[in-house]
């Protein structure tokens, strides 16, 4: 038992410990390494959407903005924007955003159910696939 003012000795060396930190490192760096991977993955794929499309690529890595364009390559209003930052209405709207993205590239609606539920493997289909650009599936608001 310590007293107040009294001097700690040094803490023992646990190998079974620094054994398990090192693991959970290991792990937590593999993990890492997957995340930025499917990151970097959907900002190729999304980069290659928008070209597609006519729109700068470069607007898939700025924040908001890259809503913003993707609102215009499926016609709809920019102002959905707004609709965009409300929780649980967000879930609705990029729904809706996924079946005008599928429609504007001539895809159908189990295409653009694969866009909400499989993204990571249905974004690269279609940027890298043979699709091309219709137009906005959406009729812009007058």
């Amino acid at each position: 038992m310590l007293f107040l003012g009294q001097a700690a000795g040094p803490p023992e060396f646990d190998p079974e410990a620094a054994a398990a930190a090192g693991g959970l490192l290991a792990a937590m760096g593999a993990m890492l390494f997957v995340y930025a991977a499917i990151v970097l993955l959907m900002i190729v794929s999304l980069w290659k959407i928008f070209s597609k499309a006519g729109q700068p690529g470069w607007a898939a890595i700025i924040p908001i903005y890259n809503y913003v364009v993707l609102l215009e390559i499926v016609g709809r209003p920019i102002w959905w924007i707004i609709l965009l930052l409300v929780p649980c209405v967000n879930i609705v709207i990029l729904i809706i955003l996924m079946v005008d993205l599928a429609k504007s590239f001539g895809k159908d609606g189990a295409f653009a159910a694969g866009l909400i539920i499989l993204g990571l493997v249905f974004f690269p289909i279609l940027a890298f696939g043979s699709s091309e650009y219709q137009g906005p599936a959406a009729t812009p608001a007058a």
